[in-house]
């Protein structure tokens, strides 16, 4: 397992540098998380997926997750398929959630005709199911297929803007952390926040020149 996947977070407590998408979060989840859209969006490796998987994990156990890393392979029929299985419930776990969640990357892929019928779909998608959409913020400026107009879908979501600002420190303390775990720090702390701001705050490029051993001496 490669390193961004090993020390990926687990819960909202171990996401890095998005205190505000973290609030969010926590405000949503005192009143409920089922039932709900989510919209993510953020420059690449700021932790979208990672954030999705959290939120999905509040509701639903692993069998009960479907994800998509492309929109552009969510098609009707899965939209169908999502309409059916809705009025279900998922898999009890042990912790007592019973709930389905289905992620969805790089949202701006969606097609035109699978955005109109996920319209109603979403208007009535029972309590015990969440769906949450991801998009970088390029992808968000001009969304979807033919530039058709967003709003009427993501005006149903809750919006979750991850920021680019002010991250250096952070992630350059968490890739050392990892660094010293795997045995392969040699360098000093400001190395590892020049690293993170040649790779413009992805976490993911970080942790990939780390493992190739770029901070090994």
């Amino acid at each position: 397992m490669n390193l961004s996947e090993q020390y990926r977070p687990r819960t909202l407590s171990e996401l890095i540098g998005q205190p505000k998408a973290v609030k969010i979060v926590e405000r949503i989840a005192e009143r409920g998380i089922g039932g709900r859209v989510f919209w993510i969006s953020g420059a690449t490796g700021m932790g979208k997926t990672t954030l999705a998987r959290i939120i999905a994990n509040m509701i639903a156990q692993r069998h009960s997750i479907v994800e998509y890393d492309w929109a552009g392979k969510f098609k009707k029929a899965d939209a169908d398929r999502l309409a059916d299985t809705m009025h279900t419930f998922g898999f009890l776990s042990p912790t007592g959630l019973y709930g389905r969640a289905w992620i969805i990357n790089e949202a701006h892929g969606l097609r035109r005709a699978v955005v109109r019928q996920l319209l109603g779909i979403l208007e009535r998608l029972p309590g015990h199911c969440v769906v949450i959409f991801t998009t970088t913020r390029d992808g968000e400026d001009a969304l979807f297929e033919d530039h058709i107009d967003a709003h009427p879908l993501v005006s149903r979501c809750v919006q979750i803007p991850l920021t680019n600002q002010g991250l250096a420190q952070a992630f350059a303390e968490r890739a050392r952390q990892v660094a010293d775990a795997e045995g392969l720090n040699g360098k000093p702390l400001a190395a590892y926040k020049r690293l993170v701001q040649r790779c413009r705050n992805n976490t993911r490029a970080v942790l990939q020149a780390v493992e190739s051993g770029e901070m090994v001496e």
